[in-house]
């Protein structure tokens, strides 16, 4: 190989060597015979480089592993700390540790989240802005399709294209309505789970809200136009109502068929759907938690049976609103003649049922809106015809005759009457809502249908109206009360006497019915008439109308006939030691009314819907109490207080008979010691003539209470009236003056038995509620060594004087008492 000279040989860098490299090559190519060294010179760089690079390697794996495993210490470290979520950080860890756990990782969580909110804020305003965008794009797009040619009105003989073309504004409505759905996902959860965005909640609403403006007017009058050209709604015939022949009117719906039925379907499902959206949104707005959870959580877009049906479907009032317009005319004409305007409601009502219901209903359920009833729907709808003449025709017109009647009852006649139009209009629509549905009216209720199916509801807004009404039912029913009160018969009790076995004597006491208490048959006349007005209550929409109602009639009505029994009562006799029969059995008659209508009253706070009006009655503001519980405790104080005037009567008349019985007593502390040696069998003894007349007065007194007064309140009064006498004789005469000798002690107790007698008519053992007397007979009878025995017992014995007694069978006598009757015995 040939050499080049040194001149000839040249070098060409694109980078300048460095130093060290310099003088690398100058070390080892110092000469041209050195490059013969190059392939030996290159092979130990390869060698050197190879080792170094081992060399690296190794020791990159050694610190690396050192490190790893000071990382994977600290991290547990910090995951304990942090799983601890107190704040607490133990001591053991060193300071910079504790400095990076208490300041930097708050940092770096809060920079973490504030970064992952910033993100989800804006895919989700990135979503919601192209969502709207392409909603106001359809909403444009159906604006200028609606500006075009087409025509409903020639449906009927509409082409291919017209047809194409409807079926293309149709699919925009839905692919709207499809788009809405999306958003409304996107801000129930915004809604729920990021309530603080509440600015791009309301923009986004905003934006929506006009989009919705131009869709709802436009899928109403879309589907109003094609119910037009389908012959909605039919002619309505009023010659037949007023008749009153059965002519079924023909419902278009049920002759649709072919592209148009397909058409008016479509457009009613588009219906149904644009509403669930409006009630999904109104309940977002309301309860924002709430409707996340329903409607999302649980997968579900269904709208609430309870959401919808207080402002009914849009394509159900669509069907009636036309109805509505041409029934004014027939409304106006028969305004003296209601009952044919509730007649027409009806036939309209039952005519296109089954054709609304079949046709209908499938539609509904295809549109998802479960729990929905077209039949109720259209029932109510229907009823909100009526309501609406009612409220703006029907009252005003009643209630302006009332307030210049000046006595005149045209005015009360007319409201009752339209009343019970309302009444049975309502029972016959309330039939045709649930015809087919056994056993749903009061689910019905329980679901709020009961304001929509009722024309009742025209009294929410007027309580004015419900107060005049109220005012009028209690005329009313005081004037059906009246010749009631003017009849003698209306007081008058059947008594049925007959002998009665010991099971029949306890059956007396399981009072159920009117003729079980004895009462007259005003009390089932008052009773009738404060139901009615209850029934005509329980007919109004909410507890608290109830509650007004029935404040202003029936209780008003039952307070003012509560007055006339007191008044019957004093005015109706003489009381006190001159009663008479008469007297007796008015008290009697009293008492046993009072006493059923306790027992109707306590019914009726038994009753649910009693118990809850009771809740809302201001009356009763710690609802502890029943809805009735004044009237009821009124009506106890009033049996109360006729017992007490029956007995203090029958008592004081007792003691009036009694005084020659009790002065002729007086006398025998010396008769009897003349009579002591001639007289001295009992079995000669007769009745003193002086305590006959009171004996028989007390006798034929409780014998006509038997027979009159309902069994409880006569087994009160003749244990009062034993008691009263039992105290009266015991004070009168045992604890009197008079002396007792056998002879007088003989008289005493056959005069006492003679009276105790009279009370075995009503209980096997009646000594027992005389026990003063029996008890005073038991110490006269005491031989005179038992006699000495607890006179002469010093006074510090008192409890050995009490055993004593007791062991005589004396319980009821005290021990004073016991020494004073047996000082009167003269041995």
């Amino acid at each position: 190989m040939a050499t080049l000279p040194p001149a000839a040989v040249s070098y060409s860098f694109s980078t300048p060597l460095t130093h060290f490299l310099l003088r690398f090559l100058d070390g080892h190519f110092a000469t041209p015979a050195d490059l013969r060294k190059l392939p030996s010179l290159s092979d130990l760089l390869d060698r050197e480089c190879r080792d170094l690079d081992l060399d690296l390697r190794t020791l990159l794996g050694d610190k690396l592993s050192s490190v790893a495993s000071a990382w994977v210490s600290r991290s547990q470290e910090t995951k304990i700390i942090l799983r601890q979520g107190d704040g607490f950080i133990p001591y053991s860890i060193p300071a910079s540790s504790r400095r990076m756990l208490e300041v930097g990782i708050p940092l770096i969580v809060k920079e973490v989240s504030c970064i992952e909110t910033i993100r989800l804020y804006a895919e989700l305003s990135l979503q919601l802005e192209a969502l709207v965008g392409e909603l106001e794009d359809t909403s444009v797009a159906i604006i200028s399709q609606a500006r075009g040619d087409f025509s409903f009105s020639n449906l009927g003989r509409a082409s291919t294209p017209i047809l194409q073309g409807m079926a293309e504004k149709h699919e925009k409505l839905l692919n709207a309505v499809k788009t809405v759905t999306s958003i409304e996902d996107k801000l129930g959860y915004i809604s729920s789970q990021r309530p603080q965005w509440a600015h791009l909640m309301m923009t986004v609403d905003s934006r929506v809200e006009k989009a919705l403006a131009i869709l709802k007017p436009q899928a109403l009058s879309d589907h109003r136009a094609i119910l037009a050209s389908l012959g909605w709604p039919p002619s309505l015939s009023s010659s037949n109502v007023e008749k009153e022949k059965s002519y079924e009117t023909p419902n278009p719906l049920s002759l649709m068929h072919g592209e148009k039925k397909d058409v008016y379907s479509q457009s009613f499902l588009i219906l149904c759907t644009l509403q669930q959206l409006f009630i999904q949104r109104e309940e977002r707005k309301l309860n924002p938690l709430e409707y996340y959870q329903r409607y999302k959580c649980t997968n579900c877009s269904d709208f609430s049976r309870s959401s919808h049906l207080g402002s009914g479907l849009w394509s159900i009032d669509e069907l009636v609103r036309p109805i509505a317009s041409r029934m004014e005319h027939h409304f106006h004409r028969w305004s003296n003649q209601p009952k044919f305007i509730f007649a027409l409601v009806y036939k309209i009502t039952r005519d296109f049922m089954d054709g609304v219901d079949h046709v209908l209903q499938p539609l509904v359920d295809k549109a998802r809106c479960m729990g929905s009833s077209v039949r109720e729907a259209w029932v109510a709808a229907m009823v909100k015809i009526l309501i609406d003449y009612l409220e703006k025709e029907a009252f005003p017109v009643l209630v302006e005759r009332y307030e210049i009647r000046d006595g005149i009852l045209l005015a009360d006649a007319s409201w009752l009457h339209l009343v019970d139009l309302m009444i049975t209009f309502d029972k016959r629509m309330r039939a045709l809502a649930i015809s087919g549905m056994p056993c749903v009216e009061s689910f019905l209720e329980l679901q709020g249908m009961s304001l929509s199916l009722s024309t009742f509801s025209v009294f929410v807004e007027h309580s004015d109206w419900l107060h005049i009404w109220a005012e009028i039912e209690l005329d009313d029913a005081n004037e059906k009360l009246n010749p009631e009160l003017e009849s003698q018969k209306s007081w008058s009790i059947s008594t049925h006497q007959q002998a009665l076995s010991q099971m029949e004597e306890a059956e007396l006491f399981l009072l159920s019915n009117i003729e079980d208490f004895r009462a007259p048959p005003i009390a089932d006349s008052v009773v009738k008439i404060a139901w009615n007005m209850v029934e005509r209550a329980f007919l109004l929409p909410t507890k608290m109308m109830k509650v007004q109602f029935i404040r202003s009639s029936m209780i008003v009505f039952l307070n003012n006939f509560f007055h006339i029994l007191v008044q019957r009562c004093h005015n109706g006799g003489s009381y006190g030691a001159n009663m008479d029969v008469d007297a007796m059995l008015r008290l009697a008659g009293s008492i046993n009314v009072a006493q059923y209508l306790v027992s109707v009253l306590r019914q009726w706070s038994e009753d649910f819907r009693f118990l809850e009006m009771s809740q809302c009655d201001p009356k009763n503001e710690d609802q502890t109490g029943s809805f009735l519980k004044d009237e009821t405790m009124r009506l106890i104080k009033l049996d109360t207080d006729f017992l007490e005037m029956t007995m203090s009567s029958i008592l004081l008349q007792f003691d009036d008979l009694c005084r020659d019985y009790i002065d002729y007593i007086e006398q025998w502390g010396r008769e009897q010691l003349d009579l002591q040696e001639s007289v001295v069998d009992e079995q000669s003894l007769c009745i003193s003539s002086s305590f006959v007349r009171a004996l028989d007065m007390l006798k034929d007194h409780l014998y006509v209470l038997r027979l009159n007064l309902n069994s409880i309140d006569f087994l009160d009064l003749w244990r009062s009236i034993a008691d009263g006498l039992d105290h009266f004789i015991f004070n009168s005469i045992t604890l009197s003056v008079v002396k007792f000798t056998d002879i007088g002690v003989n008289q005493y107790k056959y005069d006492m038995r003679a009276l105790i007698q009279i009370f075995s008519a009503f209980c096997s053992k009646p000594e027992s509620f005389f026990p003063r007397v029996h008890e005073s007979m038991k110490l006269l009878t005491l031989d005179k060594k038992d006699v000495a025995n607890v006179l002469n017992m010093v006074p510090e014995n008192g409890k050995r004087k009490q055993l004593f007694l007791q062991s005589k069978g004396v319980f009821h006598v005290t021990i004073d008492q016991a020494k004073t009757i047996l000082r009167k015995k003269i041995f």
